[in-house]
């Protein structure tokens, strides 16, 4: 029972080990997911600046020309270099998130580490029934059957053993100075612990109570790992409509209806604090639609971690 404990501690260690790999495989997904998306807004951001920019020179010239307000151009300028500076505050936050990506990675603060690519589409995966094989799952388990060997290696301790066998002596003495006399003899002996009432309750109860507590905790463990698993997927199903109702319906109503205040604006026909409010919302709108992406594919992650499946959510490329 000695042998099948130790054995099954050693288990519950590398199972441990692979529960911290489960983890960390998660967190570095989400650290590339946020950088990707961290990318794409500051991409978003800088078309955004060339719009302004070209509106803000537009108003510029016809300011110069007395046609607009210099109130206007002044305006148009301050738009654009809101932008920039948004976009500068994006790229901060990234250098941030690779400073906490490169050690798990096995790199240190003065290599490069470049993150490129796009997440993958949108795609709510199947169901996934074999939690059970989680590392950490599979700890509890292991620990449940540690605590009952334990435990029937603390009931086999209840009587100490007793010791039993023969054994035989010989001594010669000298009886004269000319004469030696030999004797010998054979015997039984046998070895009583002390005191008989010890049948060692306390470690049995203690042992128990622990095989019991790895019981339960087991049993609380599957059913926060259900629940983390089945909220992850309500957070995908939700973010994957708010993305698609974003992009293919609200998007496109703001795009065209940005166009037309722009051609109006040209004919003198709308104000430009019109304009900047009409661009202000389809920034809005993007932004929000590719943080809808991103929510997806985070919680994507929590639901392959819950279920103990590593898929990547995003194709991304490092270099040292």
């Amino acid at each position: 029972m000695e042998k099948r404990l130790t054995t099954q501690l050693v288990g519950a260690a590398e199972l441990e080990v692979r529960d911290v790999e489960r983890k960390l495989i998660a967190e570095a997904q989400t650290l590339v997911v946020q950088l990707i998306s961290l990318n794409q807004q500051r991409e978003l951001r800088k078309k955004q600046t060339e719009l302004a920019t070209k509106l803000s020179e537009f108003v510029k010239s016809r300011a110069n020309a007395g046609e607009l307000s210099l109130l206007d151009a002044a305006q148009a300028q301050v738009d654009a270099q809101r932008l920039l500076v948004e976009a500068r505050r994006l790229q901060n936050e990234s250098v941030s998130l690779l400073g906490t990506l490169k050690p798990m990675l096995g790199l240190s603060p003065s290599d490069s580490l470049t993150i490129s690519g796009d997440v993958l589409a949108i795609t709510i995966p199947g169901y996934v029934t074999g939690w059970t094989q989680r590392a950490d799952y599979q700890l509890a388990q292991t620990r449940i059957a540690a605590a009952q060997t334990d435990t029937a290696l603390a009931k086999a301790r209840k009587y100490q053993d007793i010791s039993a066998g023969f054994f035989a002596a010989r001594e010669q003495q000298d009886v004269s100075s000319r004469q030696t006399e030999r004797t010998g003899f054979v015997g039984f002996r046998i070895s009583l612990p002390l005191p008989f009432w010890n049948r060692n309750q306390g470690e049995i109860a203690e042992k128990t109570a622990s095989a019991e507590r790895a019981r339960l905790e087991s049993e609380a463990l599957g059913q926060m790992i259900v629940s983390e698993a089945d909220t992850a997927r309500k957070e995908m199903v939700a973010n994957a409509d708010l993305a698609k109702e974003t992009r293919d319906r609200l998007l496109p109503m703001v795009i065209e209806q940005t166009a037309k205040l722009e051609k109006a604006y040209e004919s003198g026909q709308a104000d430009l604090l019109t304009i900047l409010r009409a661009r202000e919302q389809r920034l809005q709108l993007e932004a929000a639609a590719l943080d809808s992406v991103r929510d997806f594919h985070l919680a994507r992650i929590r639901y392959e971690a819950a279920v103990g499946k590593h898929a990547p959510a995003a194709s991304a490329t490092s270099g040292k």
